[in-house]
């Protein structure tokens, strides 16, 4: 590889590493910024005020125009292991940079 072309590759590389890292930034901020709903949700999910909630619905005692997503069983646990994955996530990444580094 000549000169130029080493130059050129490490100036991708850098545009690379520059866009990823503030991308991955930008989530990780947000994933913070949600840490205290996600936290409430897990704590909600499976609780008697769930199941209360759940009741509650099926007997037909919340308005029609209420959402209720949260009342189901996949939209809570799905939010809650994609968080987990997430966090699994950026623990791998982040062992991997810091070996690589």
């Amino acid at each position: 590889m000549d000169r130029i072309e080493r130059i050129t590759a490490m100036e991708r590389a850098l545009n690379e590493g520059r866009n990823a890292t503030g991308q991955m930034q930008e989530a990780i901020a947000a994933l913070v910024d949600a840490t205290d709903s996600i936290s409430a949700l897990s704590a909600y999910y499976g609780s008697n005020d769930w199941y209360d909630d759940r009741r509650a619905d099926e007997r037909g005692k919340l308005p029609e125009n209420l959402a209720r997503g949260v009342l189901t069983e996949d939209e809570p646990y799905e939010v809650l292991v994609d968080a987990r994955e997430a966090a699994l996530g950026m623990l791998e990444v982040a062992t991997g940079l810091l070996r690589a580094l």
